[in-house]
């Protein structure tokens, strides 16, 4: 089974993620970028889905510690925001995320789809 690590602060929007993505994913959960950033390279991980409003940390900047670290810098990132606004999608996307998807996810099925999309890109 392949295995998504989420990286959210907010309890309720990791129940609701970990509930959808879990009957057909192993899911690994964080509640912060460093806690990630120090397990994330041993977990094996196919794809990251990672809030950008993070505590500690917010999610731009662990996307980019991900970036630099040579074992993960290839691994696929969704970012998973509720900064929904006109050109949010083409902000994140060039700052280095591979795919966007808006909170609250209400689209149970198109969020299964988009992390099968990725792990299926990288092979």
């Amino acid at each position: 089974m392949k295995r998504i690590a989420i990286i959210e602060d907010n309890p309720d929007n990791l129940m609701l993620a970990e509930a959808i993505l879990s009957p057909s994913f192993d899911i690994v959960s964080f509640e912060n970028g460093p806690d990630a950033l120090s397990a994330l390279p041993d977990l094996n991980v196919d794809v990251v889905l990672l809030d950008i409003s993070l505590p500690r940390m917010d999610g731009v900047a662990v996307l980019e510690s991900i970036r630099r670290d040579e074992r993960l810098k290839n691994l696929p990132v969704i970012a998973l925001t509720a900064h929904a606004m006109v050109g949010d999608r083409e902000k994140y996307l060039a700052k280095g995320f591979d795919e966007y998807f808006t909170k609250p996810i209400v689209d149970f099925n198109a969020l299964i789809a988009l992390v099968q999309r990725m792990i299926d890109q990288v092979g």
